[in-house]
Formats: structure tokens, C-alpha cells, sequence
């Protein structure tokens, strides 16, 4: 059997380890990741790999040439131009791809039974079989389900709290048939989870996950990096050692000198022609490469040194990672967390902070202190985006000079003299986020269409009516008041893809920010009736007469945000006899207190004003809470259910699209309507 290595990531979230390595060659206990998987398909008896590559591959090529080193046969497959990603690089090799064939990831550790992978995926007469594992936390992760045959039936990208419905994730191993490739567009970039596997979802193709056991590490960020590590050292999964072992859980390579008087804790790796000093103390956990100088009384706790790196006297390690010939000088501490990149000096008695990373070739002063991250000149933040686009504290993360960087890596993204609208709510943290942002923009050649304050509900519409390439939006979080949100939208006024969210990311972490000469610097204008234009898309959407004979009575709670200065103006145009409460902007975020607070009262004004219904509108114009006519909020599953119903009954037998979270209680109103509820799934 053939297997296809895929080993062209560039490891962003590793960086800066991965600024002049491949991810796949990374290495875990001196050997690169993918040696370690090289060494997996060799125990299953698979000596036939097609290695892909699209980032630094003449790393990846010089390491491992013909694969005749390692005992087995390596072919290449580079993408020269663009990335094609995973399916689309499998694709572009589909005519050596005749048979049953193995896709795995060269960027985790695992010691997965492949053999007996293989051997299910047969007897299943699967088209394609995805090796699946158990984890405590499937947040981070594409969670599949399966029924009782394995068959998979739904998948779901990146799942919040809330719509966790399985344990079981995707572990980028797959066992696949020839025929599945014919799904796939030539020439294409496509993935195996947003695109080959819903497409064969959707055909009814035999397609069944296979809940392996073992050990399997994803190492896509640098706790991960770190732990897989240690769990390598205390054998919790089974991998090939590059040394051997000198003494219990202790591997030393050749030609590696240790001075007497040093003490070293197991387990601990120690590679070739290192020198070990006098008095020097190595606990257990610590991995260091070949060719190190460890010097006298240096205190070593659990760090990760790559070859070639100097370490000097009295120099305290903690849980760190020191890439490749580094030199750490005299009394020098590099604290938990922190990673130097290769070809780096810290000077004497300097004082790295724990989790700060340092890129390449760059030089601490002695006696500096280090507290934020050095890159290129200047700081660099954690993974950008979250579940719900970039956000951080408040004028700690999210500062002016992280929000240019960002609207410039947006706008990198862009076309020249593309238009983008920006948007925000009425905080002044949120107007210095967005001036940054524009400042950003405009230096990449972006023009902007600046709609000031504006509810989201807005923003999402106008970017649609304007023909702009899309919007963001800051705002404050709705769930941490010292916390901003910076949401993007694209030209059809919803959240970007997480691929655009990637390719973002890139540009951010990489200083990929195009520069464009003065003629070329983007211009800021205002749209003008913006109101009329939302107001001319949301009447398209109601029973306008409806309401206006409705003669009901709606109390209204605006908490205190920008969508009070809209929907009054909606209201009257339809004629609704509505009663206003806290339409007035407030600088400050509500407290959900106080929000609680504001409830009740509304609570109280419906029952004193005998109206229909109240309702309490979010500080984004996107949820609310409704308020029935006795005062009782309805909010949450019973909201849902209620609006469920209420669509169902003006439409029946109609279908209705709920989260996958939704209350079964749904489904009951469905049938009593005789609809039909679809869980929306989510691809990742």
C-alpha cells in the first residue's frame, strides 16, 4: 500500500520555530515529526510514501532524499504556484494513486494500529474510512459521529460548548479508495473536510470512521509541541528513539561528555557530541539536541534545546524551547513558555517572560527584560481568530498599534483599491480600534466606506447593497465588558470562511503586508442614507399591512445601544404604537446586572401598559429577549421553540433550519405543523 504524507504546512501557530523549518520537520525527541510517521508506516509494513510539500520543501527533500536512509521509498509531489490544500494536492497525484491508499498528517504524533485500520476498512467496503479518536476537549477539533455501524452521518467543524455532540475528532488520517478522487476538481484548491467528505456525504458513498486507540498528539501550537514531547520521554505513546538508552529513561548519543559532578533526573534525552559542564542540573522531562554546550552550574527545568545551541554558566531554563544554534549567555533565564528562534542570542543576565517567543536571528541586549514578543521590530500576538473573530482585553491585546497591523493584514488579502465598509458600536474604545484599522486599510491600498456607529444588523446589510469586498465590525463583547470583538463579514454580509480567516492569519503572522506608494493610499468616505437603505431591505421581509392593522402595543428596550437609533425609525414607518426605553447611547457597557435589571423593568411596563409583548434588544442588534404580556421573559430553547412555531403556522409543512443544539421540543412543533426541522451541520 501507498501512503501520502502531507508535509507542506508552514506551522504559523509554531512560529518561530517553523520561520525556517517546514512543520513536518519540527523535531519531537531530535528526530523531525515526520521521521516519526515515516517510522509508523514502516511498523505497518507501508514502505511506498508520496510526500507533498508546498512550504521550504528542499528542507523536507535534503533530509530525507530517496527515503533509502529510513527503509522505505520517498517520492515528491511540490506545489510549485499556490497551495492546492489537502484533497487538491492528493488529487494532483491521483494517476499514482491505482489502489487502496493511506493519507496521513506529517504534522502529529500518533502510534495508531494502521494494520488494523486498514483491515476494517476493508471488510466495511469503504470508499473512504477517516481514523478517529477520543479527547477530553473536541473544541479545537472537527468532531464526527457515526451510528452503531460506524458509518459516519454528520461532521462538525470546530464546535462551541454548546454543540459538543460527540468525543470522537478527525484525526487527518485517512484510508481511501481511487474512485473518491473523481469528487475533486484538477488543478483546484480543495479539502478533504470542507469538500471531498461532504461531497461523498451528500452521494451516499460508503464512508465509516474507525475509533482507533493510542496516543495521538496534534502538534499545532507550542503547549502542544512541548507535551508531546514530554509524553515521548515518559513513553505514553510508543516511538523510535534516536540514542540509546544509557540507563533507565535516560538516552545519550555518541560522543557526549557529562561531567561527573552534574545531576540529571529521568527521563531525559541528551543527543551526539554534547558537553555536559560541571554542576549543571537537568530535571526530568529536558530534551537536548546534538552538538549543545551545556556550561557549569546551568539549571535546566524541562527544556527543549535543538541542535547546535550554547548554553552558558548559572543560564536557568524553565520549560522553554531554544531552537537551533542559539546561545543563551551567562546567567541568562529564558522563563516557562518562551521559545527563542533559531540563530538567536540572549545576552547576559538577561530575563526572558514566560510565554514570550523571540524570531530568528535576533539579539537581546545583556541585562534586558523581555516581556512581549519580538518579531521583525516588533510584537506579535497568540492565533488571531476565535470563535467569533479576533478579540482580546481591551487596550491590552487588542491595542492601535495590533489593530493597524491587522486592518493591513485584512486589506493584504485585497485587491488594490478594493472598498471595504468599517462599523462599530458607540464605545470610544471601539472608535480608537476602528480609526486603527482604517489607518491599516488605507496603507494597504484599501478604501474605506467608514459607516461610524452602526448596529451590526446594519453593517451586515449595507455591506451587501454597497458591492464592497466586505466589513468589519468592533464592537464590545458582549459577554466580557473589558474585552473588544472585531468581526469580519464578506461582500454577502456574513462572518468570513475560516479559510479567509487562515489567509488573514498568514499575512498577520508572516509581515506579509503589501506597501503601496503615496498616490495609491486608500481614501475614506461616508455613504450617505444608510437608514433608508436598511430600512427599504427589512420592509422587503415584513407584512407591512399586517402590521400596521395589527393594533398591538410593543415595548421596547434598546439597553442603552446603537440599534436605538434605527429601529425607532422603523416603527413609525409601519405605524406600530411602540413605547421606547433606553434609546440614549451609553459610553459604558451594561453589566449583565444591570441588564437583568433592565428586564424587569420592562417586565413591569408591559403589564402596567397592558401591551402585546416587550422586547429587549442586544447591544448588537442581533438577539433579544422577548417579554410576553404578564411580564415573563422568553429567551433561550423556548425562544427558539416559539419562533419555530410561530414560522410553521405561516407556513405549514415548511421546513425550518435550527442549530444543532436546538431543543428536541422543536422537532414535536414541527410535527405537530407537519414540518420538517433540519440541523444545520457545520463542515470543518
Amino acid at each position: 500500500m501507498r501512503a501520502v504524507l502531507m508535509a507542506g504546512g508552514s506551522g504559523t501557530r509554531l512560529r518561530p520555530l517553523t520561520c525556517d523549518f517546514p512543520k513536518p520537520m519540527v523535531p519531537i525527541l531530535n528526530r523531525p515529526i515526520a521521521e516519526h510517521i515515516i517510522n509508523l508506516l514502516k511498523r505497518h509494513q507501508i514502505n511506498e510514501v508520496i510526500a507533498t510539500l508546498y512550504y521550504l520543501p528542499d528542507v523536507f527533500r535534503d533530509y530525507f532524499g530517496d527515503g533509502s536512509d529510513f527503509g522505505v521509498q520517498m517520492t515528491y509531489a511540490v506545489e510549485e504556484d499556490q497551495p492546492l490544500g489537502t484533497a487538491g494536492c492528493v488529487k494532483n497525484i491521483a494517476d499514482f494513486l491505482d489502489r487502496t491508499f493511506l493519507v496521513i498528517s506529517g504534522d502529529s504524533i500518533t502510534d495508531f494500529d494502521l494494520t488494523a485500520a486498514i483491515e476494517f476498512h476493508k471488510r466495511k467496503k469503504s470508499k473512504a474510512t477517516l481514523i478517529l479518536t477520543r479527547v477530553p476537549n473536541p473544541i479545537e477539533f472537527g468532531v464526527v459521529i457515526t451510528d452503531e455501524d460506524y458509518r459516519i452521518r454528520r461532521f462538525l467543524e470546530k464546535p462551541s460548548t454548546s454543540e459538543i455532540f460527540s468525543d470522537t475528532v478527525n484525526t487527518g488520517t485517512y484510508i481511501l479508495e481511487p474512485s473518491v478522487l473523481d469528487y475533486l476538481p484538477t488543478n483546484q484548491e480543495c479539502d478533504f473536510s470542507k469538500d471531498l467528505f461532504p461531497r461523498l456525504l451528500e452521494s451516499d458513498e460508503p464512508m465509516y470512521g474507525y475509533i482507533a486507540q493510542g496516543y495521538w498528539c496534534d502538534v499545532g501550537h507550542l503547549e502542544a509541541y512541548r507535551e508531546s514531547q514530554y509524553d515521548g520521554l515518559q513513553r505514553k505513546v510508543k516511538l523510535d528513539y534516536a540514542y540509546e538508552e544509557q540507563s533507565p529513561n535516560l538516552w545519550v548519543g555518541q560522543n557526549t561528555f557529562i561531567d561527573p559532578s552534574a545531576k540529571i533526573s529521568t527521563p531525559c534525552l541528551i543527543g551526539d557530541n554534547c558537553r555536559i559542564g560541571a554542576r549543571v542540573q537537568i530535571e526530568a522531562g529536558t530534551v537536548i539536541g546534538d552538538n549543545v554546550t551545556i556550561s557549569a552550574d546551568a539549571n535546566l527545568k524541562r527544556p527543549i534545546i535543538w541542535n547546535g545551541a550554547t548554553i552558558g554558566e548559572e543560564v536557568n531554563l524553565r520549560a522553554c524551547v531554544i531552537a537551533r544554534g542559539t546561545r543563551v549567555d551567562r546567567r541568562a533565564q529564558v522563563l516557562e513558555g518562551a521559545v527563542v528562534g533559531s540563530l538567536s542570542t540572549v545576552g547576559e543576565e538577561a530575563l526572558i517572560s514566560p510565554g514570550v517567543r523571540v524570531w530568528p536571528s535576533k539579539q537581546i541586549e545583556s541585562g534586558a527584560t523581555l516581556n512581549i514578543n519580538l518579531i521583525w521590530g516588533h510584537t506579535a500576538q497568540r492565533n488571531l481568530f476565535g470563535q467569533r473573530g479576533v478579540q482580546g482585553l481591551a487596550n491590552i491585546d487588542i491595542t492601535p498599534e495590533f489593530a493597524v497591523k491587522l486592518g493591513a493584514a485584512y486589506g493584504s488579502t485585497l485587491k488594490p483599491g478594493s472598498q471595504v465598509t468599517v462599523s462599530r458600536d458607540q464605545r470610544s474604545m471601539s472608535r480608537m480600534v476602528t480609526r486603527s484599522l482604517i489607518a491599516g486599510l488605507m496603507s494597504v491600498g484599501v478604501n474605506i466606506q467608514n459607516l461610524d456607529a452602526t448596529a451590526l444588523p446594519m453593517a451586515r446589510t449595507v455591506v451587501s447593497k454597497l458591492s464592497v469586498a466586505g466589513g468589519i465590525h468592533v464592537r464590545l463583547h458582549p459577554d466580557r465588558p473589558d474585552s473588544i470583538l472585531i468581526e469580519f463579514i464578506d461582500r454577502k454580509g456574513i462572518n468570513i470562511s475560516k479559510s479567509k480567516e487562515k489567509k488573514i492569519e498568514g499575512s498577520y503572522f508572516k509581515e506579509d503586508l503589501r506597501r503601496v506608494q503615496i498616490h495609491e493610499i486608500g481614501n475614506v468616505t461616508y455613504p450617505i442614507q444608510m437608514i433608508d437603505t436598511y430600512c427599504t431591505a427589512f420592509e422587503k421581509n415584513l407584512n407591512v399591512e399586517a402590521i400596521r392593522h395589527s393594533n398591538s402595543k410593543v415595548i421596547i428596550d434598546y439597553t442603552y445601544s446603537v440599534s436605538g437609533a434605527i429601529l425607532p425609525q422603523l416603527l413609525a414607518k409601519f405605524g406600530c404604537d411602540a413605547v421606547v426605553l433606553n434609546a440614549s447611547l451609553k459610553p459604558s457597557a451594561v453589566s449583565p446586572v444591570e441588564k437583568e435589571q433592565l428586564l424587569t423593568q420592562l417586565g413591569q411596563v408591559v403589564e402596567v401598559l397592558k401591551a402585546s409583548f416587550g422586547v429587549q434588544v442586544s447591544a448588537n442588534g442581533e438577539q433579544l429577549i422577548l417579554v410576553d404580556e404578564s411580564g415573563m421573559p422568553i429567551r433561550g430553547e423556548l425562544l427558539t421553540a416559539l419562533m419555530v412555531n410561530t414560522i410553521l403556522t405561516a407556513h405549514p409543512r415548511g421546513t425550518v433550519v435550527v442549530p444543532i443544539h436546538a431543543s428536541s421540543a422543536v422537532e414535536q412543533i414541527a410535527r405537530r405543523h407537519d414540518g420538517k426541522v433540519t440541523v444545520l451541520p457545520s463542515f470543518w
